[in-house]
């Protein structure tokens, strides 16, 4: 039986790049086509995804997403075999794609809404748009988890849609249209802080700033209380999900939480990153927070500039010459916002969690990786 072949968007991003390694070393697919508008040789790879990429049934094409015709482009695929001048003028759109898994969006905190309107909105759209006309058997789009923001409740799918953040503003469009497009066999999967090798953005910034405190030798303190839920996932997990939900019609046309059983907590997360670096946590309390809501941008401004310095003296210190990492936390992510999903429908489908709980060795494999590859001070670990 022949395996699917696979066409990954967004394939050189952290959930992309894992996705890829998953599917070479588990020697699931026939061909895997990665799409990027940034080339594998530009996307800081450690030497596993390097590898995952020079495999044989891997080919890369960038494409800007946004522009409809460079989509069009990157559905295209070329039939094996022959001389290449032959292979192009075999070139077909669409007809070959089984899974077409979109893992491309504008995730930057801070930007602008045409940003997002098309970096999220259009992007997404123009994939599906192109899926639908090639027929693929399976269309999977990434979400985001930040819907609805509840302590007590874990939320499920048909929570209220009330987004805080711009990227759920926009994810939360991109759901609402893939629904009404129509021959479109989509699955949307809703992501909490995804975290693991080659995170940059979602639990590295604080893993940054927890070993800023350990070279200041000072009390880590964090704004509001450590009961603020942040619910994670490991991207090996979401990796895992993508695959497994593609496998059966059950998960057509459905929305699924995919998130581990930690429940994580501001409290639990800091709590592994204090034990990590031997420092101490204290929170300001909702009090004192929402004094900062009187100058929310002057405030966390006052907090990035604090630690930008410390991390450039550490990187230089340790000969960090060129790191794609940084401290820098951006207002959105320090709302009073729960990140609180449940994971039971995922659950219902079979699913069984590789990294069921966040622990301290997994956020030390992150840091080691980025200490192998030369992009973060050595000697904050250990």
């Amino acid at each position: 039986m022949s395996k699917p072949n696979v066409l990954v968007l967004g394939g050189c991003g952290f959930i992309g790049r894992h996705l890829v390694d998953h599917l070479v070393a588990n020697d699931l697919a026939g061909r895997i086509k990665v799409v990027d508008k940034t080339p594998p040789l530009m996307a800081w790879l450690n030497s596993r995804h390097t590898q995952a990429f020079a495999d044989a049934r891997v080919e890369f094409a960038s494409a800007n997403l946004i522009n409809p015709t460079s989509c069009q482009n990157a559905f295209r695929m070329e039939e094996e075999g022959g001389e290449e001048e032959e292979k192009k003028r075999a070139q077909t759109v669409g007809g070959s794609w089984d899974y077409v898994i979109n893992c491309a969006a504008e995730t930057k905190p801070g930007q602008t809404d045409p940003v997002y309107q098309e970096g999220i909105l259009k992007l997404s759209l123009n994939c599906a748009t192109e899926a639908v006309k090639c027929k693929a058997k399976r269309y999977l789009e990434l979400s985001t988890g930040s819907m609805c923001s509840d302590e007590k409740v874990p939320q499920k799918e048909d929570c209220p849609i009330e987004p805080w953040t711009m990227v759920g503003k926009y994810k939360a469009k991109v759901e609402q249209e893939l629904i009404a497009i129509k021959d479109l066999p989509y699955t949307i999967l809703r992501l909490p802080i995804c975290y693991g090798v080659g995170d940059r953005k979602g639990l590295t910034p604080r893993i940054i700033i927890a070993g800023i405190y350990k070279h200041l030798g000072e009390t880590m303190k964090l704004l509001w209380t450590g009961t603020m839920k942040m619910n994670v996932v490991h991207v090996e997990d979401v990796c895992g999900s993508i695959w497994e939900l593609l496998q059966t019609d059950r998960t057509l046309h459905e929305t699924i939480n995919v998130c581990d059983d930690s429940d994580a907590t501001q409290g639990l997360i800091s709590e592994l990153l204090a034990d990590m670096f031997a420092i101490k946590i204290d929170y300001w309390g909702v009090t004192m927070s929402n004094m900062t809501k009187l100058d929310m941008a002057g405030a966390i401004e006052e907090i990035n500039d604090r630690h930008l310095g410390p991390w450039a003296e550490l990187c230089q210190r340790d000969g960090v010459q060129n790191t794609p990492l940084t401290p820098y936390m951006d207002q959105e992510l320090l709302f009073q916002k729960h990140l609180h999903l449940s994971n039971e429908k995922l659950k219902s489908y079979g699913y069984k969690l590789r990294r069921p709980r966040i622990t301290r060795e997994l956020l030390e494999e992150i840091v080691q990786d980025f200490i192998d590859m030369g992009h973060f001070p050595r000697t904050l670990l250990g």
